[in-house]
């Protein structure tokens, strides 16, 4: 080829050849460069980075319309074209908008089935995106509410939206989750999704994500830097949600409920002080010892409703910890899990989507660091040093039935501005890991 061979990544733009007045023809790269130990598979990332590559630089040159080949791999060519075609830019005026080309497969292209899918997975990532970007004062846990359901109407498809109050999580003994409200003016919510496919089990598959619309770490408030990343606190949320909004889209024979407790984490005269002690669902008494690790006490009262409907098994996703980017990155979500045969479907759900997951340990080490204490059952910190995404799960593991088995997803280190995935266009909030959550809930068995 003139000028050599074109890189993974790399694409070169050809004008007026026939019916296109631009083509970009980009760069597929050889899969067999991905190491082992990478544990992805590197044909289908590489067709996502090139879709991506000849995405881009059309809409770069103001391409209006952007048809895709299947480049070997449909599915997998959609969802690197619509994740790249990606801009959040809502708020801003219309002329200050930047143009986004329509995507679509070429008319000639094979894989129709397949890309359709790969734009359901995309779509409902992106939509993940927006949701997890828009600031905390426009997505509050009324307005998240309010948006799910409006989305999920959208779908049919076997889809229940319920929104429960303040009253009702208090009916149900959810002291643990209603004490990070405490702070805050904004009433807390409650969402119930549930999902039935046709062919489905009567017994549930239990989603639970964490909803804190924004987290200021209460009266232990954070540092005022990068602050108002906070507003994608709700990222498990937001997961939920377009996980079964794509299922639904899909029309997966899965039987789906989704659990979301929604509030923001604010400092103020009635806000929960370090050192008060709250009651979960399930009786157990919690030492508040630091108001910025709230979202395992929201997570704590929902793995307790969850557990009520007796799940095949429980999936709770949350940007949980900091501790978890310390330990991996930016490139991939950590996973703590009691069974070893959902650990490795979805380990090899991330392979095949190339948003990868990582195991991590549940020591009975970390379980008595959160609940070895005197005068109450669990303390919300702990007193041991370091491992903090551990101890975190730790400790909701105690709000989860014996005898249920359970997946924790720390999703904090890939919440926002990764440097693994350039594919995905825009920096931003990324919606990761929707598409292994979908994929492994999809061909789960346990």
């Amino acid at each position: 080829m003139i000028c050599g061979p074109i890189k993974c990544g790399q694409a070169r733009l050809y004008w007026d050849l026939g019916k296109y007045p631009a083509v970009a023809v980009a760069g597929l790269g050889d899969a067999s460069k991905w190491d082992e130990l990478d544990e992805i598979n590197g044909a289908k990332e590489n067709v996502r980075i090139a879709a991506s590559a000849g995405v881009r630089a059309l809409a770069g040159c103001k391409i209006g319309r952007v048809e895709v080949e299947d480049l070997e791999d449909a599915q997998a060519a959609a969802e690197g074209a619509l994740l790249a075609n990606y801009k959040f830019q809502p708020y801003k005026c219309k002329d200050k908008q930047t143009s986004l080309p329509e995507v679509s497969l070429a008319e000639q292209a094979e894989g129709a089935v397949e890309w359709e899918r790969g734009w359901i997975l995309g779509g409902a990532q992106n939509w993940a995106r927006v949701l997890m970007e828009t600031p905390a004062n426009l997505m509050t846990p009324t307005i998240f509410a309010e948006t799910v359901q409006t989305k999920l109407a959208t779908v049919g498809n076997g889809v229940q939206v319920l929104v429960h109050d303040e009253a009702w999580a208090k009916e149900k003994g959810m002291g643990s989750f209603l004490s990070v409200t405490n702070g805050t003016k904004e009433p807390a919510k409650f969402l119930e999704i549930t999902y039935k496919g046709e062919g489905s089990d009567d017994k549930c598959i239990a989603l639970v994500g964490k909803g804190v619309t924004f987290d200021s770490g209460g009266i232990s408030i954070k540092p005022s830097a990068s602050m108002d990343q906070m507003r994608a606190d709700m990222g498990g949320a937001a997961n939920v949600a377009a996980t079964i909004y794509a299922l639904a889209q899909l029309k997966a024979p899965v039987h789906v409920k989704g659990f979301i407790p929604l509030c923001e984490n604010m400092p103020s005269g009635t806000a929960t002080k370090p050192g008060d002690v709250v009651f979960a669902m399930n009786g157990k008494s919690i030492c508040v010892d630091n108001t910025d690790a709230e979202g395992r006490l929201i997570l704590a009262d929902a793995l307790c409703y969850a557990s009520t409907f007796e799940p095949k098994f429980i999936v709770d996703i949350a940007t949980l910890t900091g501790a978890i980017k310390v330990a991996l990155g930016d490139c991939v979500a950590g996973v703590f899990s009691t069974n070893s045969a959902l650990w490795n479907q979805i380990h090899e759900a991330g392979s095949e989507t190339g948003d990868r997951v990582w195991r991590m340990p549940l020591f009975k080490h970390y379980s008595d660091q959160m609940c070895d204490h005197g005068g109450y059952d669990l303390n919300n910190l702990g007193k041991g040093k370091g491992g903090g995404s551990c101890t975190a799960a730790a400790f909701l593991r105690e709000f989860v039935p014996k005898n249920t088995p359970w997946m924790h997803i720390d999703i904090a280190g890939v919440m926002g501005d990764c440097s693994d995935q350039t594919w995905m266009g825009a920096k931003g909030m990324t919606g990761r890991p929707m598409r292994t959550l979908v994929q492994f809930i999809t061909n789960a068995k346990v």
